[in-house]
């Protein structure tokens, strides 16, 4: 995997499990942006290019107290950036270019200052996992879950998937479980967690992987609600919706 994609999956996974933000896709000097905001309030803003991320902070007096607190915690060349960027009337404008998880690390940690995770996490204390590591008991295709419950689901999983068939199943590997393709064929997960002798994907040393998670691994510019993320992603999305 680049270390590109490996950052993807962590602003993703920081972003969406920490933070209940709505995600706006804009343009920005024409290039597309993604803004999460609380409101009309904008936490953090990304530019999208190919080969790597702009990120987009603007600190207040507030931010940039706590920042020099902390600042010893960062690298040099983020505090000589943070020091080289002029600061107007409404805050301290910070771009940061970021195309690998370490450089991510230190932006996380501006996020942080920038504002506290907001997302209460599901308790874990009733959860049902299937074998590809999915939350059954948040899952639209599972029967355990109320009719009523279902219908919220739905209208999140057509807006960020489109409308497809959200059929319930039984439950994993069993007799008309949404993990057979048919009578004779598996759900790739469960497929390959039988063929490497496991009972489960939580067995194998490479979970999660790109077969046992779906939902989306990136960014991308498109508008995505709060509650779009709570209900049609993160169930899907291996020990993100947790505490």
């Amino acid at each position: 995997m680049k270390e590109l994609e490996k950052a993807e999956l962590e602003i993703v996974k920081f972003m969406r499990g920490k933070y209940r933000l709505e995600e706006v896709a804009l343009m920005d000097y024409g290039r597309p942006c993604v803004k999460f905001r609380q409101g009309k309030r904008t936490v953090v803003s990304i530019d999208l290019y190919e080969d790597h991320y702009d990120f987009q902070l603007v600190f207040g007096k507030a931010e940039r107290e706590k920042f020099e607190e902390v600042r010893n915690e960062f690298p040099i060349w983020m505090q000589k950036l943070y020091d080289k960027t002029k600061t107007y009337h409404d805050g301290k404008w910070l771009f940061i270019h970021v195309d690998n998880p370490d450089i991510f690390e230190y932006v996380k940690k501006l996020i942080l200052i920038k504002k506290k995770p907001n997302r209460k996490p599901l308790s874990k204390e009733n959860a049902v996992y299937g074998k590809c590591g999915h939350r059954c008991d948040l899952c639209v295709h599972y029967t355990g879950v109320s009719e009523e419950f279902r219908e919220v689901v739905i209208s999140h999983m057509n807006s960020v998937y489109g409308d497809l068939d959200w059929s319930p199943c039984m439950g994993c590997d069993t007799s008309g479980c949404y993990c057979h393709i048919n009578d004779d064929e598996m759900y790739e997960p469960i497929k390959c967690s039988r063929q490497k002798g496991f009972e489960n994907c939580f067995k194998c040393k490479n979970y999660p992987c790109e077969q046992s998670t779906i939902g989306y691994k990136q960014l991308e510019h498109r508008n995505i609600s709060a509650d779009d993320v709570t209900y049609a992603i993160l169930p899907y999305v291996p020990y993100q919706y947790e505490d």
